[in-house]
């Protein structure tokens, strides 16, 4: 990598994006640092899917600038993709391999050596090592939801962009995502994370951006955001248990209205 500590490990500057004449996204800016659980959040058609596929490298914007780990997405795509890791909300993977032959494919792509004792240690670390023989579609949700993610990990990318991982996993595996998050936030990965669900932001994030009809209408902590705008008419109104919770300040800030 070419950053020094300080620097962020993803920013993201004046970001515009077009679908024909539609502006998707409008001048969105933000910043994810090393160690940090950032999530972007906003109704459907805010424009999280199309900023977090510029930040992959699979959409090229119109106008703004993109660094991972101190390397432009569109003038040094390798390098900045070489520092990356995504997990999907679905993941498909090759349906006739086995756990362990789908971890040491993606461990030769990757170029990380996977000795027989590493795999074993590796499945055992995500709690899989009774599952190395099955293929995936035989996992669990959250089986599955483990091997995504820590093939995401592998060449251990100082940013890892998380896209609604925990959608439709049990409460029991969606903690269990929770704590790996942490454990990535404590080895100093920096995390952008998508989700619809308030109480995993507001559970997990240090810092959230809400995003809306394609502009960044809000940063901050989401305690700060609770705080700033709980006397909020539009908030209070949203209310439906009294104690006002980032939920509230979401829907008040972005409206009722249900988007397609």
């Amino acid at each position: 990598m070419n950053q020094t500590s300080s620097d962020p490990i993803l920013q993201v500057e004046g970001l515009d994006i077009f679908y024909g004449a539609f502006q998707a996204v409008k001048k969105v800016s933000f910043q994810v640092k090393g160690g940090e659980i950032f999530g972007l959040l906003g109704p459907n058609g805010a424009g999280k899917t199309s900023t977090l596929s510029a930040v992959e490298g699979l959409l090229p914007p119109n106008a703004g600038s993109i660094t991972v780990a101190g390397y432009s997405i569109t003038e040094n795509p390798l390098y900045a993709r070489a520092n990356l890791g995504v997990q999907l909300q679905s993941t498909s993977f090759q349906p006739e391999l086995s756990v362990a032959e789908i971890v040491r494919l993606f461990a030769g792509i990757h170029a990380v050596t996977m000795r027989k004792d590493e795999l074993s240690a590796f499945l055992a670390n995500i709690k899989l090592e009774d599952a190395a023989g099955k293929r995936f579609n035989q996992l669990s949700g959250g089986q599955q939801q483990r091997v995504s993610l820590a093939i995401a990990l592998l060449h251990d990318p100082p940013l890892v962009l998380l896209d609604e991982p925990t959608t439709g996993l049990d409460p029991q595996s969606r903690r269990q995502l929770w704590e790996r998050m942490e454990e990535m936030r404590e080895k100093g990965h920096g995390i952008l994370l998508t989700t619809h669900s308030m109480e995993e932001a507001e559970a997990v994030c240090d810092r959230i951006a809400i995003i809306d009809h394609g502009k960044v209408i809000a940063v901050d902590t989401p305690q700060s955001l609770v705080e700033k705008h709980r006397n909020d008419p539009e908030v209070v109104s949203a209310s439906r248990k009294g104690k006002i919770t980032l939920e509230d300040v979401f829907i008040g800030l972005t409206g009722k209205t249900v988007r397609s």
